[in-house]
């Protein structure tokens, strides 16, 4: 079936979690404008869906994302205008932020080939799952370009240097790398990334859904606050997690514990 014929994105829910699936396999899972667009709405569908708590997002075939695709490319190389090159910036951008505000927690579950927008948008989910022989980079500078929007999530995740260096340099690195590098959160072996991934997305579903709304939604919040304001932030958010029926439910819980074993310290 050709490509534009059927979906770039698959989408699926299951135990809470909602598995966005990037399908171009024979194009390396590469990003266009449809591609992007379909993200998008998959990702709004998620947000929407009450019985949604973790949204995963993978993709079919050896790579993750190799980036653009080359139609996107060949615009570039064949002198598109201002406007033209800013709503495919626009595009790209707008999705990352959406994927900043997501309600949800996103995982990415990477293989192969996550390079310049692929390594980008695995770069804006919240957890990161490699296989053992993923390849990330920002090779953008080989071709005299830069992961602009990028540099805003990267620069927050490696810190200032060394998101200059894979920046400025653009060399591709290894899951290894990137676990040291703190852009992975877990290094899996290939074989087991589908499962582990997975295992993490219903760990992490099977935790307070508007504690982790909360936590995401606070610590992306605290970005430019002085350490006082930060302070300030996390208090307003103290009080709206105490008002919640899954703080007061969980507090009762742990009290009835507590006093059902009078002899065990305080905490858990």
């Amino acid at each position: 079936m050709p490509d534009g014929d059927r979906p770039r994105v698959l989408y699926a829910v299951e135990h809470a979690v909602a598995r966005v699936t990037l399908d171009r396999a024979e194009k390396r899972n590469a990003l266009d404008d449809i591609t992007i667009a379909d993200i998008k709405a998959t990702l709004a569908i998620a947000a929407d869906d009450p019985a949604v708590r973790v949204v995963l997002l993978d993709a079919t075939g050896p790579d993750f994302c190799a980036g653009a695709d080359l139609a996107q490319l060949d615009r570039i190389a064949a002198g598109a205008g201002p406007l033209e090159n800013l709503e495919d910036a626009d595009a790209l951008g707008d999705l990352l932020v959406r994927m900043r505000r997501l309600p949800r927690p996103i995982v990415a579950a990477v293989q192969g080939n996550a390079i310049a927008g692929g390594a980008g948008l695995a770069t804006a989910c919240d957890l990161i799952v490699a296989a053992d022989d993923a390849v990330f980079g920002y090779p953008e500078v080989h071709l005299g370009f830069v992961p602009a929007m990028v540099m805003a999530l990267l620069r927050r995740t490696v810190g200032e240097k060394q998101a200059f260096e894979l920046a400025a340099l653009g060399d591709r690195f290894g899951a290894a790398d990137a676990y040291r590098l703190g852009l992975v959160n877990r290094v899996v072996p290939a074989a087991r990334l589908a499962a582990e991934s997975v295992a993490l997305a219903r760990e992490l579903a099977g935790r307070s859904a508007t504690a982790v709304g909360l936590i995401k939604r606070l610590l992306y919040g605290m970005d430019g606050l002085s350490f006082e304001d930060a302070v300030a932030r996390g208090a307003e958010v103290n009080v709206l997690a105490r008002l919640t029926e899954d703080t007061r439910a969980g507090v009762r819980r742990f009290l009835d514990r507590k006093r059902a074993t009078p002899a065990s310290g305080e905490g858990e």
